[in-house]
């Protein structure tokens, strides 16, 4: 059975108990909305997400889009529920409110992203890819573009895309084909297919803004030839209007093992007319605003569909019974106890629990800086959260992905043989999850961005951002007592073996990049662990002085310390392990002959 109902109240406490030392928390944003105002937002989109999107979710999935005549249609209800929730302004939440936004901060956005995640993830990407392509063209469109096209993306009356790879490239977009043609009256004609493009067509909105990486007949090859061109389905009257279809088609929509719901469609461009945006040849740091926010939020779909499944797995352990407890019956008016008694139980839901308490935290840190570095009146603080967004988006990405994928087999695993029945609801969260470790660069890709150009930029600058506040922190608690002091060692130990290998990898990979290469992922989960094992040591102290104050609220608390204890008992430890494996070197992984394969 899908369950789920947004965790109000871990979401406030990582947004108000938690991060207040941060240095990021001055951001102009903030000012504007209060405690209740963002009490009202949160505690509107959870009754929305509760009552119209969760529904929608396992009929939706069973359902699926098809494709009629060129025209993709959505699953039954989609379209009622996207023009409530455009309606609703749920569209343009974080959107700048010079364009019909109503500015949230993102350290609130991300959290209602969860929400929408949480509930109906194919549903997520219709707004969510919008948003994304609207990120970039207000950063890099002409004035002109802006001006016809941005007021109605926010407002989501028009959707947007991002067309990025074609079969033949994949991620590799220096090899793509797609040709653009400057026309005499200044815009292109543009010719080429894409595919995997997410929301590439849908019955949702009326017109369809694409985003289109192509090649100039004049351009350099490899990505330094690539330009970035809006290019409507339908190319808008003087007026604003509608007017004629613009040789965009799809040419067939993919048939996935999950997110069914999502139209991921093949797209075919045909003499369609664009403009550009930006530079010629400067169209990947263009696309690259869009696809950083989009890997921020893909994160945050891992962490949406592990607590939905957590929730899910909670419900289950409690209903049903098998078995009796090892230190004695617990329900004697049963015939069995129920499963959430066993210690394997436990433990699975207890994993899941770290995990997405600790992504969250660490979520609400990292959005904390996406408002500071556009909003704070201190260029100091701004640079700050600039290096600390550079490094942690691609954890983000990969962490939460990876753990959220991880909660969803887990979920699985406490359903037991009626986890792997489709009735259960369960087994769609495994295949839902999944192509988040893929798509924005898959999760290897993030590992070698970390390794290869976040940590080495301006001689570790951006790592200093992360390192210095971890550092204070376990010098400002060495003497710790109660709970918290076991958590400040066990951090102390992550935190060293994380500069021991940064100081490894840094070493190695300037002699032989591949010892870089071998080690990336081991890195990118290690500097992840870290991160969550700071978040809930601070969690755990606030907790107790909470505790200490005579806090109505002891039971949330309480939970809060022994969900951190838990960490750092059965998950941390796994830092060791990623460092050793680092410090062991690329020798064994490319030491296989490639005929031996």
């Amino acid at each position: 059975m899908q369950v789920y109902q947004a965790p109000l109240r871990d979401m406030r406490f990582a947004l108000r108990e938690l991060h207040g030392d941060d240095g990021f928390g001055d951001a102009a944003v903030l000012a504007e909305f209060d405690d209740e105002t963002v009490d009202a937002v949160l505690e509107e989109a959870a009754r929305l997400n509760t009552e119209v999107l969760l529904p929608l979710n396992r009929t939706g999935d069973e359902e699926g889009c098809r494709i009629e005549n060129g025209v993709v249609r959505t699953p039954e209800g989609f379209k009622a529920a996207y023009d409530q929730f455009r309606e609703g302004g749920w569209c343009a939440l974080a959107s700048d409110p010079k364009w019909g936004g109503q500015g949230l901060p993102e350290q609130v956005n991300k959290l209602i992203e969860e929400m929408i995640c949480a509930s109906n993830v194919s549903f997520s990407l219709y707004p969510g890819l919008t948003h994304g392509a609207t990120t970039a063209l207000d950063g890099h469109g002409s004035e002109e573009l802006k001006q016809a096209y941005m007021p109605k993306l926010v407002s989501g009356e028009w959707s947007g895309t991002m067309c990025l790879t074609e079969a033949h490239c994949g991620t590799d977009l220096g090899l793509l084909r797609t040709r653009a043609v400057l026309q005499g009256d200044g815009s292109y004609r543009l010719t080429g297919n894409k595919i995997f493009i997410s929301a590439g067509e849908h019955d949702l909105t009326d017109n369809i803004v694409h985003l289109v990486l192509a090649r100039t007949p004049d351009a350099p090859k490899g990505v330094k030839g690539i330009s970035l061109f809006l290019v409507p389905k339908y190319v808008p009257n003087a007026d604003g209007s509608l007017g004629n279809l613009n040789g965009v088609t799809c040419g067939n929509i993919e048939h996935k093992m999950g997110m069914k719901a999502s139209a991921t469609c093949q797209m075919i461009f045909e003499e369609s007319v664009g403009w550009l945006i930006g530079e010629p040849n400067k169209g990947m740091a263009a696309m690259f605003t869009m696809m950083n926010t989009e890997r921020v939020s893909v994160g945050i779909q891992g962490l949406g569909v592990g607590e939905a499944a957590y929730q899910s797995a909670v419900y289950y352990a409690k209903d049903r019974v098998q078995g009796r407890s090892l230190s004695g019956v617990k329900a004697p008016d049963k015939p069995a106890d129920p499963i959430i008694v066993h210690p394997d139980v436990r433990r699975m839901l207890m994993t899941m629990r770290a995990y997405l308490e600790g992504c969250r935290a660490v979520g609400v840190w990292v959005s904390r800086a996406l408002d500071a570095e556009t909003s704070s009146p201190d260029p100091e603080v701004r640079k700050r959260a600039t290096d600390f967004v550079a490094l942690m988006t691609p954890v983000v990405k990969a962490l939460f992905t990876d753990l959220g994928y991880d909660a969803a087999n887990l979920a699985v695993q406490v359903y037991g043989g009626h986890g792997y029945i489709r009735e259960s609801g369960v087994e769609q969260y495994v295949r839902d999850a999944r192509i988040a470790m893929i798509y924005e660069g898959t999760n290897g890709i993030q590992a070698l961005d970390l390794v290869g150009r976040k940590m080495p930029a301006g001689m570790g600058r951006n790592l200093r951002a992360f390192f210095h506040p971890v550092s204070q922190f376990i010098e400002d608690n060495a003497a710790a007592e109660g709970p918290l002091a076991p958590m400040i060692g066990a951090l102390g130990q992550a935190f060293g073996a994380l500069q021991l290998s940064t100081a490894t990898i840094a070493q190695k990979g300037l002699a032989d990049p591949e010892e870089a290469g071998a080690a990336a992922t081991d890195y990118l989960r290690l500097l992840g662990l870290v991160a969550m094992a700071y978040c809930f040591a601070k969690a755990a102290k606030v907790s107790a002085a909470k505790l200490a104050e005579g806090s109505g609220e002891a039971a949330f608390y309480k939970a809060k310390i022994a969900t951190a204890a838990f960490f750092f008992d059965r998950i941390l430890p796994d830092a060791t392990a990623r460092f050793l494996a680092i410090k062991a070197g690329k020798a064994s992984i490319m030491a296989l002959d490639e005929a031996a394969f």
